[in-house]
């Protein structure tokens, strides 16, 4: 039902976002949790495309040069956005944060409207990280004048609040905004909808695992365990997705002899994934970013599965331990295992944890639905 009282509430909703992976499930999440509230969207955005198709040979870019396009890049955008602002006449930008990227900043104060920034990780951190950047102090900068300059910053975790209130963002501009679910896309799955599992998963507890298939995420150890670990002789790993560590898995399980009990479905589409997560009776995640909010985690929670997770802070927003999740030292194999061990053995404790989750999710609103509510409350508090 719509939140909104006369004319409909318009929001510039502005982002940089060419994979459609998480990144992209978020944006047309919000997007339509918006609009079913009532919210008029418009869209400055590049092309989309599809994150598991092969990439295009490219020339190879110095990374420099690289960096002065993007946030020349800005340029570009600003224009959009002006245009799309005189055509539109929003009440707010709603903004997914990127590096040298400033459009937003500089088409909100000349046209005098909020922007809501949303963030999703410290940027300029991760990817001098894990792809190296020209210009840190650069990037860096870009990014902490883009909080600085927000009208409300809404970080996925308090956490990643953390790193934007020590930039010099009052606290009380920073709005923590978990990812969510659509709990009505995300109900359990009747047995007979649910996907066909071979035959060896019927022997016991299937653990299960969504996501993009890295070396790090920790499923290498679940696949020893599942060789070596009397407890899970009967047990059985479904992997949802694919990525670069898929073959190695697939290898190492042949290796170990389990190759019947572990299954790397590939990429599916969102439409059937209920019924895939359906089949799990642990839902793993094994590995987690410090600052991050998992989408699988609202996800499992929404259809009842009992979790397994790292006991960190950003996961302690989340969940509690012994009461809606098991939670693991993190960086610790042995405490993952255990963890594993416990749940395989204990088909009442996975009921009664994932009961709690799915509570959780219902009691606490974790929905898309809550976060557009936000929006929606803080452009009407500043419009």
């Amino acid at each position: 039902m719509a939140t909104i009282s006369g004319p409909p509430l318009k929001i510039l909703y502005h982002h940089r976002t060419r994979s459609r992976d998480g990144q992209s499930v978020h944006i047309d999440e919000m997007i339509a949790a918006l609009k079913e509230q009532g919210v008029s969207v418009r869209m400055v955005e590049p092309q989309r495309v599809d994150a598991m198709k092969p990439a295009r040979k490219k020339q190879v870019i110095p990374k420099l040069v690289y960096e002065l396009l993007e946030f020349g890049y800005s340029g570009l955008e600003f224009f959009k956005l002006a245009s799309a602002i005189l055509r539109e006449r929003p009440d707010a930008i709603y903004e997914r944060e990127n590096i040298f990227m400033l459009s937003g900043v500089w088409a909100a104060r000349l046209f005098s409207l909020p922007l809501l920034l949303e963030v999703n990780a410290p940027l300029a951190e991760e990817r001098g990280k894990f792809d190296g950047l020209a210009m840190p102090g650069f990037a860096r900068w870009t990014e902490e004048v883009l909080w600085r300059s927000a009208t409300y910053v809404l970080p996925v975790t308090a956490v990643l609040g953390g790193y934007i209130q020590k930039a010099g963002v009052p606290a009380a501009r920073i709005a923590v905004t978990s990812n969510g679910v659509d709990t009505g896309a995300f109900r359990l799955v009747g047995e007979g909808a649910r996907p066909p599992l071979p035959d060896a998963f019927r022997r016991g507890p299937v653990l299960g695992f969504v996501g993009y298939v890295r070396a790090w995420h920790g499923l290498p150890q679940v696949v020893d365990l599942l060789g070596a670990d009397p407890v899970l002789a009967q047990a059985s790993l479904l992997v949802v997705g694919d990525g670069p560590a898929r073959g190695d898995l697939e290898d190492q399980a042949r290796q170990r002899g389990v190759q019947d009990r572990v299954q790397v479905c590939g990429v599916i589409g969102r439409d059937r994934l209920a019924g895939y997560i359906s089949t799990f009776d642990i839902a793993l995640q094994p590995e987690v970013t410090a600052y991050a909010s998992p989408l699988k985690l609202f996800e499992y929670m929404a259809l009842g599965r009992a979790i397994i997770a790292p006991d960190a802070p950003n996961i302690r927003e989340i969940l509690t331990h012994e009461v809606d999740a098991l939670l693991f030292e993190p960086n610790n194999p042995e405490s993952l295992a255990a963890a594993i061990r416990r749940l395989v053995g204990d088909g009442a404790l996975r009921a009664r944890l994932g009961a709690a989750a799915a509570d959780k999710i219902q009691r606490e609103d974790i929905t898309w639905t809550r976060n557009a509510r936000r929006v929606i409350s803080l452009v009407q508090g500043r419009a």
